[in-house]
């Protein structure tokens, strides 16, 4: 029993669903990549001003200690 597999064309109807899905998937992929992007960016300002600040107030205790 010889395999033959036939592969059917999608119609324009169905081209065109397609089409569709794969832009709407599309537009969700990159606005989770963007919501993704702004929380880590938040993330990283926030940490970068909470380390300035301990290392101003480090910086401050050590000249407080110095002065004669």
């Amino acid at each position: 029993m010889a395999y033959t597999h036939e592969s059917k064309k999608p119609t324009a109807a169905q081209r065109e669903a397609q089409k569709a899905f794969r832009e709407a998937d599309g537009k969700v992929a990159m606005s989770e990549y963007e919501r993704a992007q702004k929380a880590f960016h938040a993330n990283r300002e926030r940490l970068k001003t909470e380390r300035l600040a301990r290392e101003s107030a480090a910086t401050r205790k050590v000249a407080h200690k110095q002065k004669p």
